[in-house]
C-alpha cells in the first residue's frame, strides 16, 4: 500500500486542528463553569435544564409577586393600626362629651376635634403603598375610593371603588383591602332597630339602645311612643305605625324613668322625665352605617341647640358611642387578617425558597462543569495537543536527502 506524502500531511494537520478546537471548546466550559452551553452539546441535558429554568423563572415570579403583596400588606396593617388609634380618641372624646357641666364652647371644641379626626380617617382609608396601590379599595376601580360628600348637614363619604376582597392563592396573597366591608358596613344601633327623640319634644326623656328579648316575634314595623298627662300622672302609649289596629301593644300605662318597655320581641329602658306630648320614634334598622357618618353624627349631636338637647345629646352620643365600638370591632378583625396573611406569607417566602433551590441545583446538575474533571480533561488535551505539535515537528523536518551521501 502507499501512502502519499500530501494525504499524511491533510490526515495530521485535520487531527491537529480537531485536537485544537476541543481544547478551545474545553477552555470555554472552563471559563463558563458550564458542561451544556449549546444543546447540541448534549440535547437531553439540555431540554431537561430549559425545563428546569422555565420553572424556576416562575417560581421567581411568585417570589416578587408575594414581596410586592407582603409590603402592601405591612402598609395597610400599619394603616389599620393608625385607624384604630384614631377610633380610641374619638372615643375618648365623646366621652368628655358626655360631661354634663360642658359649655356650648368646649362642646364646640370637641365637636372641632372629632372633625379633624375624621378628616384623617378618610385620609387614612385612602393610603396608597409605594406602587400607587389603593390599599383599601377592594378589587379596585378608583384611585380614591373614599370621598367626602359636603352638603348643608355635613358630610357623606361615599364608597367609590369596587366592592369584594381578593381571595389568597396557594402561592399569593391580596395586595388591597376591601375598605367597604371595614368602615362602610356597621350596624346600626343595635342592629335591628333604632331609637330617635324628634326635634318637637320639650322634655328631657330618653331611651337606651335596646335589644332583641325574641327574634321570631320581631315584625320590622315602625312604632312611636308618646307620653301624656292623664289626671296629672304620665302614661304612655305604644302606636304601631304600620299597623294601627295591631292587638297587645302596651297603651295608656303609667310612666316612671328608668321603666322598661317589653313588646313584639324587643324591649328598652326609658329614662328621665317626660312632659305631655314626648315621643320616642321606633324605627327597624334601614340598613348599615359608616365610621366616617358615626362621627358626623357625633358632631352635629354636640351642635344641637334645639329643644331638649341634653336629652337628644345624651341619647345620640349612647348611640354613636355603640357604633364607634363595633366600628373599631371590624378594624381589629381586617387588621387580624392582616396580620395572617404576613405571616402566611413568610410561610409561602420559605416555600418559595426551597422551591426554586431545589430547581436551580436541577438545572446545575443537568448543564453544571465539574471543574475538576474539567480542569483534568483540559490539561490532558493540551498535553496530547503539545505532544502532536512536536511529532509534527520532527517529522516535517524528516528529509530523504539526510539519508543519501
Amino acid at each position: 500500500m502507499r501512502v502519499s506524502t500530501a494525504n499524511s500531511y491533510d490526515t495530521t494537520v485535520s487531527t491537529l486542528s480537531r485536537r485544537q478546537a476541543d481544547l478551545s471548546a474545553q477552555q470555554e466550559r472552563l471559563s463558563t463553569g458550564k458542561r451544556v452551553l449549546r444543546a447540541s452539546d448534549d440535547p437531553v441535558a439540555a431540554t431537561l435544564a430549559e425545563a428546569a429554568q422555565n420553572r424556576l423563572s416562575r417560581v421567581q415570579g411568585d417570589q416578587r409577586s408575594l414581596e410586592s403583596s407582603r409590603t402592601s400588606l405591612a402598609q395597610a396593617e400599619s394603616g389599620l393600626a393608625e385607624f384604630g388609634d384614631l377610633i380610641q380618641k374619638a372615643r375618648d372624646l365623646m366621652l368628655s362629651a358626655g360631661n354634663g357641666t360642658f359649655g356650648p364652647n368646649e362642646r364646640e371644641d370637641i365637636a372641632r376635634q372629632l372633625s379633624g379626626l375624621r378628616e384623617q380617617m378618610i385620609g387614612l382609608a385612602n393610603r396608597q403603598d409605594n406602587a400607587g396601590r389603593t390599599l383599601f379599595g377592594g378589587l379596585g376601580g378608583s384611585t380614591t375610593p373614599f370621598v367626602d360628600l359636603y352638603g348643608p348637614s355635613g358630610g357623606a363619604v361615599q364608597f367609590q371603588g369596587q366592592r369584594g376582597q381578593q381571595a389568597a392563592g396557594n402561592t399569593s396573597l391580596p395586595q388591597s383591602f376591601d375598605g367597604d366591608a371595614i368602615w362602610m358596613r356597621i350596624p346600626q344601633g343595635n342592629g335591628s332597630f333604632t331609637l330617635a327623640l324628634p326635634d318637637t319634644n320639650s322634655g328631657s326623656i330618653r331611651a337606651g339602645l335596646g335589644q332583641v328579648t325574641n327574634p321570631a316575634a320581631l315584625t320590622g314595623q315602625r312604632y312611636d311612643i308618646t307620653f301624656a298627662d292623664v289626671g296629672g300622672v304620665m302614661q304612655f302609649t305604644v302606636t304601631n305605625l304600620d299597623n294601627p289596629t295591631a292587638t297587645g301593644l302596651p297603651a295608656n300605662q303609667p310612666y316612671q324613668p328608668g321603666a322598661t318597655i317589653s313588646f313584639d320581641g324587643l324591649s328598652f329602658d326609658m329614662q328621665n322625665p317626660a312632659t305631655a306630648g314626648d315621643r320616642i320614634e321606633l324605627r327597624p334598622a334601614s340598613g348599615p352605617t359608616d365610621i366616617f357618618k358615626v362621627v358626623q353624627d357625633t358632631v352635629d349631636a354636640l351642635r344641637y341647640v334645639g329643644s331638649s338637647s341634653d336629652a337628644r345629646r345624651t341619647h345620640e352620643l349612647n348611640r354613636t358611642l355603640t357604633e364607634l365600638d363595633a366600628g373599631l370591632d371590624r378594624v381589629l378583625l381586617a387588621r387580624g387578617q392582616a396580620g395572617e396573611w404576613l405571616n402566611r406569607a413568610d410561610s409561602l417566602g420559605a416555600m418559595l425558597t426551597t422551591r426554586a433551590v431545589a430547581y436551580e441545583t436541577e438545572k446545575s446538575q443537568l448543564e453544571d462543569l465539574d471543574l475538576i474533571k474539567g480542569i483534568s480533561d483540559f490539561q490532558n488535551q493540551q498535553l496530547g495537543l503539545e505532544a502532536a505539535l512536536k511529532s509534527y515537528a520532527q517529522v516535517q523536518r524528516l528529509s530523504l536527502f539526510e539519508f543519501v551521501r
